[in-house]
């Protein structure tokens, strides 16, 4: 088995090559999902942008420059911005910090958060109010706006800044909740909340709009992997394909042998934080007596982590080429399928371990990622080669 770290765009050849043309269209691979409401939605932000004092742009943390709206950018650039990298909890500390470096030396400001922490999101209040310091003195009434692509945590940045302002301020009408959901574009209009009396400051909640068509194969297919993209429109099998690629070339599955898992030293855990993706997903029709789903859910945890690294420590092929990456990935859901415990004979086995094992990676279960390259931090010479769940 070969396994190539000096030579990225290699290993992007062999995953394009073994996710083939992944059903985008013939122009180049572009992704193209732009349901109605993201055009009118973006028209009434661009115009609400124009009066906004602030603006909290939501990134994914595990991809800080693909969950980027490049047409909004040029508006955003305008104004003072602070830059949120929600959903930290599921991303590589060893990593994360080197992405503050990089948005700190492009004079941009930037914090890493957990939209369903307190003390995370009170971290972001503390930074809007020094950044609104000079308008507070001159200005009675304040708009901050909150925006982003789908699904990475706007709506559950907006509640808890709510529940936080609902014990500092005294606020008279009854604040409206955003509603929040697993899927990207649910929220699919702008609402104002007011969260301060002297000076009034109110929080705008706005839909996650993407740009009509995403080019870039890679750009796109990160994004479906962090659940900004319609599973639907690009196929769970073939995103849990381009996962396994990913995994596959940087080696992740090797790291694997020697992680602490839980379930092997006995620690009975249960997770603080709440994720979009439903582990209930998970579960089995029929589990066996006595056996917590939470424990159940480890266990299963540790067979695909072991299936994943025998697959690939006793593969003799070279994951940087083409062909032998797809045959690599063709034995890993065969291997999936019985550590995920699912009957051979479903009909829809493929697309069954597809969508589980995307549950895994999208709740955490798998390890803390960021997956970009070294590639995004061009000048500022931080190699971060998909640096997952390191040693």
């Amino acid at each position: 088995m070969a396994i190539g770290r000096s030579s990225s765009s290699a290993a992007k050849a062999a995953v394009k090559k073994a996710l083939g043309e992944m059903g985008f269209n013939s122009s180049g691979g572009a992704i193209n999902w732009f349901p109605g409401h993201m055009a009118a939605a973006t028209r009434a932000i661009c115009d609400r942008l124009k009066v906004s004092d602030l603006v909290i742009e939501v990134r994914d943390s595990r991809i800080p420059l693909s969950s980027v709206n490049a047409d909004l950018q040029p508006h955003l650039s305008k104004k003072r911005r602070v830059i949120a990298l929600n959903k930290k909890d599921l991303a590589n500390p060893n990593v994360m910090h080197k992405w503050t470096h990089y948005f700190d030396s492009r004079n941009r400001d930037c914090l890493p958060i957990n939209a369903h922490s307190k003390s995370s999101v009170k971290k972001l209040l503390d930074l809007v109010e020094v950044k609104l310091k000079e308008v507070i003195s001159r200005e009675p009434t304040l708009l901050v706006m909150v925006v982003g692509v789908p699904n990475v945590g706007k709506s559950a940045l907006i509640n808890s800044i709510n529940r936080i302002a609902s014990s500092r301020f005294p606020v008279q009408e009854k604040i409206k909740r955003a509603t929040v959901g697993p899927l990207p574009g649910v929220t699919q209009d702008i609402a104002g909340f007011k969260i301060a009396h002297h000076p009034s400051i109110y929080v705008l909640d706005t839909p996650g709009v993407l740009v009509p068509s995403i080019p870039d194969i890679e750009t796109g297919l990160k994004l479906a992997l962090a659940g900004s993209v319609k599973d639907s429109v690009v196929g769970e099998e073939r995103i849990a394909q381009y996962l396994l690629a990913v995994l596959n070339t940087r080696g992740t599955p090797l790291h694997w042998k020697h992680s602490n898992n839980r379930r092997m030293e006995g620690i009975r855990y249960e997770p603080e934080e709440k994720h979009d993706y439903n582990l209930k997903d998970l579960r089995p029709k029929k589990k066996p007596p006595n056996v917590s789903d939470v424990l159940y859910i480890e266990d299963m945890v540790t067979e695909v982590q072991q299936a994943l690294y025998f697959s690939l420590s006793e593969f003799d092929g070279d994951v940087e080429n083409e062909n032998d990456l797809e045959c690599l990935i063709e034995q890993q859901f065969e291997a999936l399928q019985k550590a995920l415990r699912i009957p051979h004979k479903a009909s829809e086995a493929r697309i069954m371990v597809s969508k589980k094992f995307l549950t895994l990676f999208r709740t955490g279960k798998l390890g803390p990622f960021i997956l970009h390259h070294e590639q995004f931090l061009g000048s500022a010479g931080v190699h971060l080669y998909l640096d997952l769940f390191s040693v």
